[in-house]
């Protein structure tokens, strides 16, 4: 009959390796983690670019009803964000979307500027640039500045548009 004995030499090998495995399955969970959280950061700046993008489209649509209203000599419709006399006619080749979104003051939300370009399309000189091509037909150039939310703004969007009635 044959007897069972005991190894009498255990280094505890099972051990180490265990251990290194719970050390390696620990690493990737926490570079998953990291993982997650920063695809949570990057959906995070593209929904408030997305917002501020939308919210600065409301505003030159609204605009453009409200330009729309004032060319048609409607009433103004309620919430209209442009009035005639914001309406700027002056023909200045300086004119630079981005110049002016920058110059808007800190913590504005929203903000519109309109300007009355058919008379500045036909041309070459600065002054009395020449006559439009068709009078009943004005033709706008609407920029919009807006930004994700009113309360603590992460984005902000200017869209500048040539708007003809």
């Amino acid at each position: 009959m044959a007897t069972i004995t005991a190894p009498r030499n255990q280094n505890g090998a099972v051990l180490y390796v265990a251990l290194i495995m719970l050390i390696l399955l620990a690493l990737l969970g926490i570079a998953g983690m990291q993982v997650a959280g920063m695809q949570e950061k990057m959906a995070s700046n593209y929904r408030a670019a997305n917002r501020a993008f939308q919210n600065s489209e409301g505003v030159v649509r609204n605009a453009e009803r409200s330009v729309e209203n004032i060319a048609n000599r409607n009433d103004p419709a309620s919430g209209a964000r442009v009035a005639e006399s914001d309406i700027n006619r002056n023909c200045d080749d300086g004119y630079d979307p981005v110049q002016w979104a920058t110059e808007v003051p800190a913590g504005s939300t929203a903000k519109v500027n309109v300007r009355q370009i058919d008379k500045c399309i036909v041309g070459e000189a600065s002054l009395d640039m020449g006559e439009a091509l068709d009078e009943a037909t004005p033709i706008y150039q609407i920029t919009g500045f807006s930004v994700d939310d009113d309360a603590a703004s992460s984005s902000a969007v200017v869209i500048d548009t040539v708007f003809k009635l």
